[in-house]
């Protein structure tokens, strides 16, 4: 049983990123920090800030969790403190350990295989299940952007489980009105459905392909952003930041447990690792400048956003684009419409970078034994992992058509969290078990920073409700009956071909 917590060497890990036949390497450090802003920038500045300012609510209309209110800037700061300590921990991994697993592979040459499958079923929930709270939030302001020329029947832009779950009575109403077949409510959001696909098919023409479409994308999503802050600058109301934390720490605290969702994505740039020229030095640029450009954006945004409007009139449930809400309830209704615009751009960029990095992982556990040999496979001439892009398209996709945004981020949200520990954990643990290996990006401070780090992502996931934690621990549950399954027996296999291979 010791090789549940065997470790694999980091000689081997790095060995791997350099062979022959591997992911081709052609980004710089601005094509990493353009990444790292088209992963971060999305639905949780565009969606998921109106939650955090106004509370969360359940169908019934009763208050889950207290809004932070204009106090929401604080839940902002709070957060960027908590992840930049995380994404020092990154950083010093990743220009160390440049592999496409991410903290699946940090883990695996730090606490052990057991850990890094956990890590690399939990990052299930980050990427992929993310990944489809963002397309139902595109396909919301794709239908805002579109309402005045393009009228799709609401049965095929609403999932099912959105109406059912939602507090809205014409939405929950669908379950009656809906086409029905063999009793069952059609309800599908097709928008959301077919973003996915065309990311898809983009994200297999190649990565170089890929990121200069994103750096397009996240260059309107600012231009977005910058038109928003100008334009509610004109249009604040000194009187909306009254009371300025309404339910006191309390609400700021679970206004960061909500937000969190906001930050998710700057460490989706240590996937790229194995195609990144001089990762020794361009890992560290992009994932803490990236998180450090974000940081600044998100507090302004939200400063603007909740004195344009009361904070409590951002409810979710009533408004599912609060920036454009804020707009055309201040009387700017074109700019309104080009903030729709802007988002529908950022958050197909999100889409384009989380769908980017959640193949690579597939693909370094399938070099590792934990997954068959088939998802380890790369396309002859793009050099793309192309069968886990494919599946990971049609998963995400899917779940898109019928889920609902909502009960997805709290899932993402602590699966994020929990993988940020154990990152913060293993620069310590390798601190300890290797303190002479060179190290091109160190952690300051490294025992404090690492201690605080972990503390904070475990302070912020403790403002997350019960229900998630149940639903997080039967989701690990499932991870662990898959590895005894199928990973373990084939990992022990894979050393023992390469015990028997190696010379005597």
């Amino acid at each position: 049983m010791t090789s549940l917590f065997a470790r694999k060497p980091i000689a081997a890990l790095v060995e791997e990123t350099d062979a022959q036949g591997g992911l081709k390497r052609v980004l710089g450090a601005g094509d990493l920090i353009m990444l790292a802003i088209g992963a971060v920038i999305g639905a949780g500045i565009f969606g998921a800030i109106g939650t955090a300012a106004a509370g969360e609510t359940d169908a019934a209309g009763h208050i889950v969790r207290s809004g932070a209110g204009p106090a929401l800037v604080v839940s902002f700061l709070l957060l960027g403190v908590a992840c930049a300590l995380a994404a020092l921990c990154y950083a010093e991994l990743a220009s160390m350990i440049p592999q496409a697993g991410s903290a699946y592979a940090y883990s695996y040459a730090t606490l052990g295989e057991l850990v890094a499958w956990i890590i690399g079923w939990d990052l299930i929930l980050e990427y992929a299940v993310g990944n489809v709270a963002v397309a139902i939030s595109w396909a919301d302001y794709f239908k805002s952007l579109t309402s005045g020329f393009l009228h799709l029947p609401v049965w095929l832009t609403t999932g099912y489980r959105t109406a059912l779950l939602s507090s809205d009575a014409g939405l929950h109403g669908l379950l009656k009105s809906a086409p029905h077949v063999a009793g069952v409510p059609i309800l599908l959001n097709v928008p959301a459905f077919a973003i996915v696909m065309f990311i898809t098919w983009l994200l297999l023409l190649g990565v170089k392909e890929s990121t200069r479409a994103n750096n397009i994308m996240v260059m309107v999503k600012l231009l977005a952003l910058a038109l928003f802050v100008f334009a509610g600058m004109t249009r604040i109301d000194a009187t909306n930041y009254h009371p300025f934390a309404p339910n006191g720490f309390t609400g700021i605290h679970h206004g960061a447990a909500i937000v969190f969702f906001a930050y998710i994505g700057f460490d989706a740039i240590s996937t790229a690792a194995e195609e990144t020229r001089n990762p020794q030095r361009n890992l560290p640029i992009g994932i803490l400048g990236g998180l450090a450009i974000c940081t600044v954006i998100y507090m302004i945004v939200g400063a603007v956003l909740t004195g344009m409007v009361k904070y409590n009139e951002l409810d979710p449930s009533l408004h599912a684009d609060p920036l454009t809400y804020a707009l055309q309830k201040t009387g700017m209704q074109g700019a309104g419409w080009l903030v729709a615009f802007g988002a529908v751009f950022s958050m197909t960029a999100v889409l384009l970078v989380f769908q980017y990095g959640q193949p690579r992982i597939f693909f370094s556990m399938a070099r590792d034994g934990l997954l068959p040999q088939w998802a380890a496979k790369i396309h002859r001439t793009t050099r793309v992992p192309y069968i886990t892009t494919i599946i990971t398209g049609l998963f995400v996709a899917f779940w898109a058509l019928i889920g609902d945004a909502g009960e997805t981020y709290n899932l993402t949200n602590i699966g994020t969290l929990f993988a940020f520990v154990l990152v913060c954990a293993g620069v310590l643990v390798l601190r300890y078990t290797d303190p002479e290996r060179p190290r091109p990006f160190r952690v300051p401070f490294v025992w404090p920073v690492c201690i605080a780090g972990a503390s904070l992502c475990i302070f912020v996931m403790f403002g997350l409700p019960l229900e998630t934690w149940i639903r997080f621990g039967v989701w690990l549950l499932i991870g662990l009956v898959l590895y005894f399954a199928y990973g373990y027996r084939h990992s022990t296999l894979r050393r023992a071909g390469e015990t028997e291979s190696s010379p005597r």
